[in-house]
């Protein structure tokens, strides 16, 4: 291993209870989103920062949603990596059974626990971490480094990425690495799109008794309910040389996502997270809302989905639509020049290659991707994402560490 990345790994192992007290206070740093408030977590990223001297600048669109944004030029021209993560994370129910406490950031058994660990602070602590190595041997690079520590991610809000790429084309580069959770064992070359759809139903109402009278609102909605989930029948054939690695890879997606997500990775997939409707049990409900959360296989056109949805509601003249979010699905090259030093990288530390995969969840490597500048995530496993316990393992995190600091340190030597 050439001397640099020898010396690389010698911080990573000399600074290892650093690392972990980063990770850890990173998580005890509260930043729900909603409501969104990041400025605690981002108080704990900038004071880091400091205490290295590392470059950095706060660009705040919404005054409780602030990004970090560093970057230095090396020693030689070349090409510009920009590392990116999310500062914010999923809100808590206080009645889950966590073990330990959402904002605990405790250090037990291996782990890091706490809401936001894996989702996605480790990757963060990665990208923040590689940021301030490479700072330090700056001189010896070619190109520049850019990081983008944001906010507002978990709502596909517009405060953050978004704001950053449609307003600071500084950050575009040429090539995106994020730690979202993908699992060591997958890179994650695309993702599925989400269109969130609200459907509101309404009706006379009337007495529960007097069910002849009037519809009931939710009624309706749970046929309605039923009759979307046909649109995972949908054929959607994979672009290119995708379909191919998603079935040569489908045991590594499963391991990564868990069974069965091979299955239904270029599926259209249909949640419903939320309903409302019904003033009282034994009155009919004169309105219903639902909220759909469809995600959309590569190579699935937007007004193809629409189609077949107003297909659906023709059915159902008490409803209305309304779109809440829509992101296109993304992808770039799956054996791109990236992929390849990640997957060398892997193999030197851990002695397996890690193989590219589509998510069926979202993150702001889209952004990139929608500018065709090529984005991919490696991150930890998402154990506990979205739900109670979630951690990550210490070794884990600190692989993840090493993977990003040696790739994007790999990145940075080619002409």
């Amino acid at each position: 291993m050439p001397n640099d990345k020898q010396m690389l790994l010698d911080w990573i192992e000399a600074d290892r209870d650093k690392l972990i007290g980063f990770f850890s206070g990173f998580v005890r740093a509260k930043s729900p989103n909603p409501p969104g408030d990041t400025r605690e977590a981002v108080a704990h990223i900038t004071a880091f920062l400091d205490a290295e001297e590392a470059p950095y600048r706060i660009i705040a669109a919404h005054p409780e949603m602030p990004n970090v944004v560093g970057t230095f030029e090396g020693g030689e021209p070349g090409r510009h990596l920009v590392l990116n993560g999310h500062i914010d994370c999923f809100p808590v129910n206080e009645d889950d059974p966590w073990t330990h406490g959402p904002w605990s950031g405790a250090v037990a058994d291996g782990k890091v626990w706490g809401r936001g660990s894996a989702d996605m602070k480790c990757g963060t602590s990665s990208s923040i971490f590689t940021f301030v190595y490479l700072n330090r041997i700056r001189d010896r690079l070619k190109g520049r480094l850019t990081l983008t520590a944001v906010s507002d991610e978990e709502t596909f809000g517009p405060y953050g990425a978004r704001y950053l790429m449609e307003n600071h084309p500084e950050v575009h580069g040429d090539c995106c690495l994020n730690g979202e959770p993908s699992s060591p064992y997958s890179i994650r070359f695309g993702e599925k799109g989400p269109l969130w759809l609200r459907f509101t139903v309404r009706t006379a109402g009337g007495h529960g008794a007097y069910t002849h009278t009037a519809e009931s609102a939710t009624k309706i909605a749970v046929r309605l309910a039923v009759d979307l989930e046909a649109l995972d029948g949908i054929d959607v054939p994979a672009p290119g040389n995708i379909g191919a690695v998603l079935m040569r890879n489908a045991d590594v997606i499963n391991k990564a996502q868990g069974a069965g997500a091979a299955d239904i990775i270029q599926k259209v997939t249909l949640n419903i997270g939320a309903i409302r409707g019904g003033l009282k049990v034994n009155m009919i409900a004169s309105e219903c809302v639902i909220e759909a959360d469809l995600r959309f296989p590569v190579g699935l056109e937007k007004e193809r989905m629409m189609s077949e949805i107003n297909k659906i509601l023709v059915r159902y003249p008490q409803v209305e639509m309304e779109e809440i979010n829509f992101s296109p699905p993304s992808w770039c090259d799956p054996e791109g020049e990236m992929v390849e030093i990640l997957r060398a990288n892997v193999k030197q530390l851990r002695g397996f290659e890690p193989e590219p995969t589509i998510s069926v969840g979202g993150t702001d490597a889209r952004l990139w991707r929608y500018r065709d500048v090529p984005a991919y995530v490696y991150g930890p496993f998402p154990r506990g994402m979205g739900s109670w316990d979630e951690h990550v393992e210490i070794e884990e995190f600190l692989h993840i560490v090493r993977t990003h600091v040696l790739s994007a340190y790999d990145y940075l030597s080619k002409t």
